[in-house]
């Protein structure tokens, strides 16, 4: 008989349940190598840039001076990796970046379906309630725990799936920016903000930038792009310079869409590590940041933008200084930094056409959408028993067997008719995928990573090339393409190897890879192996049960 525990219940047990198990894990699983040539990192900082693309280190690469370029040059850098899903959106992207699991397996397999808990309000208000409760399975620090329960652990992001989901279920100083101006968090984690949160938010930083401009960061002359492209931010404000808000209340709503909120983050990175005194110890702690201003930025005005391209540019300063400023508390020589993206970006259709050339191609199923959801609903089924999200449909079928539909038979209708709509390059049965080529067949590789086992998806929808669904405004993601997937994945410091490697990688192989460097081992299968590659000689061995506990191949 299976048993079900109110929300509330569970989230009670679930750190008793935690260190029960960490208790039950076998030494072979729990404990680190009994020998290690190398020391492992007094502390790991995770860095995930938001829509961050490989293409733009190749396009802005001469004028890189900051942190982003130490990952590019002196870094392990991989420059053919991908987010290898098929969702290419947040939630999913930032649940694989620690856990080494495809979204199969988290459980986050979409926005919509990520972190939103209207049982876990923030602190204060300001923005919807969040917590972790729909992920699934371990992370790193789950991992470094099992070894260590006191290794700290610090995620913070102007998002809130960016702040909850690399840590999993494990994390408990976890936050993120409220449309008030606050950083905040929610009462899945804690009561109330800590004190030094508090003093960070009494400094009011995105209410002093009212009525300030973003102007350029180089003469205009190092920007190529052209700044009188219409299409960008919806015909409004779509040139240099941008001035943010007179009114104190409207510049704090909207800080997230300017440069500075990456610096205002990365000082509350700063702050979290002296404060919870993080890396101090002979233990390894952990640092996640996740970095959105590059997803705001190249939503509004596009990849191809001279916003995006000033936006790297001031990511990179902001990097660099982060970095410099860290090794200003903590010795460089105990600091492992990592760096990738949750997903890509496409550009407008447009701008893309012209590239190619093809065809401009918003891709209209709402008329067939429509009239599939009336037919049911007409029946007597319920809202969402029949769901189309973005290429995705969710089936309830016990709810539209009992109105008499039949679900085969209207999935079979529906299908037939979305191949009919043009732009529609595939509709696939998500459980045949597995029997495709999904080695040289990426969008079947994908979707089949995409989708836990027990979610009744019975059709997945794939657009052509740079085609965008219909009623889109704004620059996106979410595809199948590698324009959405590819992503960069690099690693810094002493248990590093720079150099550039064009072998295929996935953001996956980022927490095995960790974890080697750590001295953990992960406490459950992994989809991604250790990238051997990336690490120093005395890194690269391990015996044969250490290679398979990591998925090393």
């Amino acid at each position: 008989m299976r048993v079900i525990f109110p929300r509330r219940q569970v989230r009670r047990v679930l750190p008793a349940l935690a260190l029960l198990s960490a208790a039950l894990t076998p030494p072979a699983m729990a404990q680190a190598p009994a020998a290690r040539e190398v020391a492992p990192p007094r502390l790991v900082v995770f860095i995930t840039v938001d829509q961050l693309i490989p293409a733009y280190f190749e396009r802005y690469g001469a004028q890189l001076t900051g942190g982003l370029a130490r990952f590019h040059r002196n870094g392990a850098f991989y420059t053919n990796a991908y987010q290898d899903h098929a969702v290419t959106e947040t939630a999913p992207g930032h649940a694989s970046t620690m856990s080494g699991r495809f979204p199969r397996s988290t459980g986050i397999v979409a926005n919509d379906r990520g972190v939103q808990d209207t049982l876990a309000p923030l602190i204060g208000g300001g923005g919807p309630g969040a917590s972790p409760y729909r992920f699934r399975g371990s992370v790193l620090y789950d991992w470094m725990r099992a070894v260590d329960p006191l290794a700290r652990s610090l995620s913070v992001s102007r998002k809130d799936r960016g702040a909850i989901l690399p840590l999993g279920r494990a994390g408990r100083d976890v936050f993120w920016y409220a449309w008030d101006g606050r950083m905040t968090s929610s009462v899945y984690y804690r009561d109330t903000l800590p004190t030094w949160v508090q003093r960070f938010n009494a400094r009011r930083i995105p209410q002093s930038y009212a009525g300030k401009e973003w102007t350029l960061l180089l003469p205009a002359s190092e920007y190529p792009e052209p700044d009188s492209i219409p299409l960008e931010n919806r015909g409004r404000d779509f040139t240099f310079p941008h001035r943010v808000a007179e009114d104190p209340a409207r510049a704090a709503a909207t800080f997230a869409s300017y440069p500075w909120m990456d610096e205002m983050l990365l000082q509350l990175a700063l702050d979290g590590v002296q404060a919870m005194r993080l890396g101090d110890s002979a233990r390894t702690d952990l640092l996640a940041v996740s970095l959105s201003t590059t997803d705001a930025v190249g939503h509004a005005y596009g990849p191809d933008s001279r916003e995006v391209h000033d936006q790297v540019l001031r990511l990179d300063r902001a990097l660099g200084a982060f970095i410099d400023s860290l090794y200003k508390v903590r010795d460089s020589s105990t600091i492992a930094f990592a760096l990738t993206a949750d997903h890509g970006v496409g550009s407008y259709p447009q701008l893309y056409a012209q590239k190619k050339p093809l065809p401009v191609q918003f891709v209209d199923v709402r008329p067939v959408v429509k009239a599939t959801v009336d037919a049911v609903t007409a029946r007597g089924a319920p809202a969402g028993a029949f769901d189309w999200d973005y290429g995705v449909l969710y089936l309830n079928r016990p709810a539209l067997r009992r109105v008499g539909v039949d679900p085969d038979s209207l999935v079979q209708a529906f299908a037939s008719q979305l191949r009919r709509v043009p732009g529609v390059a595939r509709v696939d049965d998500p459980r045949t995928l597995a029997q495709r080529d999904t080695v040289n067949d990426a969008i079947a590789r994908r979707w089949v990573h995409m989708l836990p086992p027990d979610l009744d998806v019975p059709l997945v929808a794939s657009l052509e090339p740079g085609a965008y669904w219909a009623g889109t405004t704004s620059a996106t993601h979410g595809t199948p393409h590698d324009y959405d997937a590819h992503v960069p994945v690099a690693f810094y410091g002493p248990w590093f190897v720079p150099g550039r490697h064009a072998a295929f990688t996935r953001v996956v192989d980022m927490a095995p890879t960790l974890a080697r460097v750590v001295g953990v081992k992960p406490t459950e299968p992994l989809d991604g192996r250790v990238l051997t590659s990336a690490l120093v000689p005395a890194l690269q061995g391990g015996s044969a049960a250490d290679r398979a506990a990591t998925g090393e191949r």
